[in-house]
């Protein structure tokens, strides 16, 4: 694929830096993986085109509503549409969620915990409806294994830090935050950059003069000369 002209793949030692002064402004970010692979899929798909609050609603009254992911797997489809109604889109979400629950069948998944990262990666993303963003959500929050989801607010924030090439697909800029990870790095370096969009960057009004990382910010930098940071 073409470079954009005055674009340069960055490297390590960059986003240490990045890394750096995101821990200074909002703290070291500590991971407990849960350890309950399914449940992370299913909370990762009602995550879907909502915020947080609906999904944690929706995933509670699934869980309230069936004993079991084999009761939801087996239950009529427009009870489980029912259970997830607050978190939107529950036609699709239901549909998705017991194909998912079909496909693993009786497998808790216990076995990506010490499985070659890549295996497991590619057996999430065989499942319906999952890719690359899905599969690293389960794959980091059960286990703490070394992927990054790259959701919106990393994308955003990666985007204008230089760190993915302009308009760079959600799959290439997985794998190209993957490179740029030291080993032991992803969960610090995935919860830092969704701090920095929630809080400074955000996607209409980034708080450009505020924020710690403008001298390394191509965007942020543009912005203040420019005058419309």
């Amino acid at each position: 694929m073409a470079t954009p002209k005055g674009w340069k793949p960055p490297d390590r030692r960059r986003v240490k830096r990045i890394m750096l002064k995101l821990c200074q402004a909002y703290g070291a970010p500590v991971l407990r993986a849960h350890r309950a692979p399914v449940d992370e899929l299913v909370l990762t798909v009602l995550s879907q085109n909502t915020n947080d609050r609906n999904r944690d609603v929706a995933y509670g009254r699934l869980r309230e509503r069936y004993d079991s992911w084999a009761a939801v797997r087996d239950a009529p489809p427009g009870e489980v549409e029912d259970a997830i109604r607050p978190g939107g889109l529950a036609p699709t979400k239901a549909v998705r969620i017991q194909a998912i629950l079909r496909a693993i069948g009786d497998d808790d998944l216990a076995w990506m915990e010490g499985a070659p990262v890549q295996e497991a990666r590619e057996y999430l993303c065989s499942l319906p409806g999952v890719g690359s963003k899905t599969a690293a959500c389960v794959l980091l929050f059960s286990y703490g294994r070394e992927d990054i989801p790259v959701d919106t607010h990393v994308y955003r924030v990666g985007t204008r830090l230089g760190l993915f090439r302009p308009k760079a697909p959600l799959e290439e800029a997985h794998d190209e935050i993957l490179r740029l990870a030291a080993p032991g790095d992803a969960y610090e370096l995935h919860v830092s950059l969704i701090r920095h969009g929630r809080r400074t960057c955000h996607a209409r009004t980034p708080a450009c003069t505020e924020c710690v990382l403008l001298r390394m910010c191509p965007h942020g930098r543009a912005a203040v000369r420019d005058g419309w940071a």
